[in-house]
């Protein structure tokens, strides 16, 4: 099992019971405990855990839902959502990823006559009231608190769908790449990439410099790139080099 498979797992089975002593999460996911100790420390330092004598308590979504997410760096992902749909042409198939930043970009697409694909349940809640965009929703299991649907069931309904381009948020950037806070949604995301001709990945600058649980891809994959004013001067650059669009919202 990979490293960020087995933390995956661990946080499943932490939210599923809330707490866990360490002995039972060593049985249960079959490694030792200094194991266990070293994979908390690291889920801890991201927020998905809260460690405790002999164990570990779920915090994650918990604490960090998506009307909560949905207020941090809310300026910047307006200007973000308006800038992206700015260059979204008219009669286009995208993909839009779920995400509260990508929430802020189908705000912005009335008046396109778009057909829409979207794996967002507060995605398409707004979108079905538009009447020139064709929705069409993903299904698959959904999961708590973002209204996100992913998982194999996902998967395969993308696999049916080509688009011309999606538009899709991550929960972290580094130099090693995109990454995001569920396995699950990293592999739905994949599938995500392989269904388009162009990826636009659209981030507040709070994404830049830090990972999360699960490693989505490569910088290399992405076309554009839609950031805020407060985004690192150094990641601007660093972008550039990698012949990744850049385009700043103002």
């Amino acid at each position: 099992m990979l490293v960020e498979e087995r933390r995956d797992e661990i946080t499943q089975v932490i939210q599923s019971k809330g707490f866990i002593s360490l002995g039972e999460l060593s049985c249960a996911i079959n490694v030792s405990e200094s194991t266990i100790r070293r994979d908390l420390e690291y889920l801890e330092g991201i927020g998905q855990v809260r460690r405790t004598r002999g164990g570990a308590s779920y915090v994650g979504d918990a604490l960090t839902g998506f009307d909560v997410r949905r207020n941090l760096a809310s300026t910047e992902k307006q200007k973000i959502g308006r800038a992206t749909a700015e260059f979204i042409g008219r009669q286009e198939t995208i993909i839009l990823d779920g995400g509260t930043t990508t929430l802020e970009v189908a705000k912005h697409l009335a008046g396109k006559g778009l057909q829409v694909v979207t794996n967002s349940l507060p995605i398409a809640n707004h979108l079905v009231g538009v009447a020139d965009v064709e929705l069409i929703y993903l299904g698959g299991y959904v999961y708590p608190k973002t209204g996100v649907a992913l998982g194999e069931l996902t998967i395969e309904a993308l696999k049916r769908v080509h688009a011309r381009r999606l538009i899709m948020s991550v929960g972290g950037i580094t130099e090693r790449g995109l990454f995001n806070t569920n396995s699950l949604l990293a592999e739905t995301e994949r599938q995500m990439i392989e269904s388009v001709d162009e990826v636009i990945v659209v981030a507040d600058h709070t994404k830049f410099g830090h990972s999360e649980l699960a490693h989505l891809g490569p910088l290399d994959i992405v076309h554009k790139m839609v950031v805020d004013e407060n985004t690192p001067e150094e990641w601007l650059t660093r972008l550039k080099k990698l012949n990744i669009e850049c385009i700043v919202a103002k």
